[in-house]
């Protein structure tokens, strides 16, 4: 069996909705798993759309690999304006190291 961790997914609003996502899949594949309104992953994490925007909450943000240099283009056309904290939730692969891992959702991804 695969070991799950927690995700804590915010609004804009500030609403939080926690999640059981597997060690293994990306933070996208757990919002859209999940029913998370504001991660529209409209590519299926293929990394063209940037319909999978986050804010990574700062704590979090430095257990992450860097944004390679694809990722940080797509970000150049995310809806909401791009900030020192925004990945694609498609490029971030979930570990144990990321239990409790929390993201800001974006007010559009459109």
């Amino acid at each position: 069996m695969r070991k799950t961790i927690c995700v804590h997914f915010i609004t804009r609003t500030g609403v939080q909705t926690t999640v059981e996502a597997r060690v293994g899949n990306s933070l996208m594949e757990a919002a859209t798993a999940n029913d998370i309104d504001g991660v529209a992953a409209d590519c299926g994490g293929l990394m063209t759309c940037s319909t999978c925007h986050v804010f990574v909450q700062d704590d979090f943000a430095s257990r992450l690999a860097p944004p390679d240099a694809e990722e940080l283009a797509m970000l150049a056309f995310t809806a909401t304006p791009q900030q020192s904290n925004s990945r694609l939730s498609c490029q971030i692969k979930l570990s144990e190291a990321l239990d409790g891992i929390t993201v800001t959702l974006p007010a559009s991804q459109y």
